[in-house]
């Protein structure tokens, strides 16, 4: 037998806040506290306090969603790209998306290029993609980047320094590596340099694009509400 869900007072204040925020403001009643309790006791205290059973599920169905699903790509360990799943429990409307969008260029200070393509709806500014797709009976949205650069950074250096050793056992096996030593060792030089401005620069970069992205998640639900 499955368990019924309980809710605690925390996520019951939640709960009633949203659902008094959909009712007209003259309507909205006094805040209830409780202890943990099922949705439909929930429900019997909306109605007891004047808000409808419909409001007080939706709002517990909100409350239940899941969190944005986090997705990295990594190259040698170093996090080079990222992104974000938002299940969202309604389709939102035109206006809604245009509205998103603002926060979109708002958040990551870029215009970008706004496409539709029958029911799915997209926002891309160079490597950062942003998708609006039908789910269910509500929305998807995804959100993904890649840092070309730092994935720049770390192919050269790993051709550098694999160059570097290839050629030093040739080299070495050809016994003319001392009179090439210098530029094999600049080469490698040259490799590591690259890998380490990488690993400087690329986990500041992802928590960046990750704090933007969960700002944007956020906004979505919001709507959505």
């Amino acid at each position: 037998m499955a368990s019924v869900r309980r809710y605690t007072e925390t996520e019951m204040r939640v709960i009633f806040e949203r659902a008094s925020q959909a009712q007209p403001e003259g309507e909205r009643p006094a805040p209830v506290s409780a202890g943990d309790l099922t949705l439909e006791e929930l429900q019997t205290i909306g109605h007891e306090v004047g808000i409808p059973a419909e409001l007080v599920a939706d709002a517990a169905k909100l409350l239940d969603q899941p969190p944005p699903a986090q997705i990295a790509r990594r190259l040698v360990g170093l996090p080079i790209g990222v992104g974000r799943i938002v299940e969202l429990h309604r389709r939102l409307t035109e206006e809604e998306w245009e509205r998103l969008v603002g926060e979109l260029r708002v958040t990551f200070d870029a215009r970008g290029i706004v496409r539709h393509e029958g029911s799915l709806r997209q926002w891309t500014n160079g490597n950062l993609q942003v998708f609006l797709e039908p789910s269910g009976s509500g929305h998807r949205l995804r959100l993904r980047t890649v840092s070309a650069n730092g994935r720049g950074l770390i192919q050269m250096g790993s051709v550098l320094l694999v160059g570097s050793g290839v050629l030093a056992l040739a080299y070495g096996l050809a016994g003319v590596l001392g009179d090439r030593a210098a530029p094999l060792v600049l080469m490698a030089v040259g490799g590591m340099a690259a890998i380490v401005l990488a690993a400087v620069r690329l986990p500041r970069w992802a928590r960046e694009r990750a704090r933007q992205m969960d700002l944007i998640a956020a906004a979505a639900k919001d709507l959505s509400e």
